[in-house]
């Protein structure tokens, strides 16, 4: 009797796990159906780049957004990385005759996620729902993620620019996941967890 109570409690288990995980997984899917109709929706509504954002990261990035902000001189232009670098990036714009003003330093970011999150807010408030994304092509794929959910989840799209890096090897896969599980507890805490997993 005590084995078959011992069994029936085990079977219970699995099948509360089972319907646990069935229930993220219809939950993920809601998630991306929703996302996925909220970013055609803005595409339609605003098919331009309203905007340009550089994940700094390196200092060959800023000097890309420079020239290409040249190319789009009526587009304000935000720069989300650390702030120790902002004197160098400030003289990147100033030697490419980019306006002072055009250019909006984010110094809260300490990784790709943070890349996005800091900078949402002020987009939104801004209006801005359609955004250039600068960034290393090894590292556009993982970007581009966080940035549907991110982005996504406030209606904004972007539209990738990628700096050629032939010296560096595309991302993990698993990078990219991680950052996207970020991206999803951030959602629903709005805690980005950058303090346990940088870079």
């Amino acid at each position: 009797m005590a084995k078959l109570a011992m069994k029936y409690r085990r079977h219970r288990r699995y099948l509360w796990m089972a319907y646990g995980v069935l229930g993220a997984g219809l939950g993920l899917l809601v998630l991306a159906g929703w996302l996925a109709v909220q970013l055609t929706v803005t595409q339609r509504q605003a098919p331009t780049p309203q905007a340009i954002l550089v994940l700094e990261g390196q200092t060959s990035r800023v000097r890309f957004a420079a020239q290409f902000s040249g190319q789009h001189p009526s587009l304000p232009l935000w720069v989300s990385g650390n702030p120790e670098g902002q004197a160098l990036n400030e003289t990147i714009f100033r030697q490419a005759a980019v306006p002072k003003g055009l250019v909006h330093y984010d110094g809260c970011a300490t990784d790709t996620v943070t890349n996005f999150t800091c900078t949402v807010s002020d987009l939104t408030a801004r209006r801005i729902h359609h955004v250039y994304v600068i960034t290393s092509d090894y590292h556009m794929g993982r970007a581009r993620a966080i940035a549907a959910i991110v982005f996504g989840s406030r209606g904004i799209v972007v539209t990738p620019v990628a700096l050629a890096a032939p010296d560096r090897a595309p991302e993990s896969p698993l990078r990219t996941v991680r950052d996207c599980l970020r991206s999803l507890v951030w959602l629903a805490t709005g805690k980005t967890g950058a303090s346990l997993n940088p870079g």
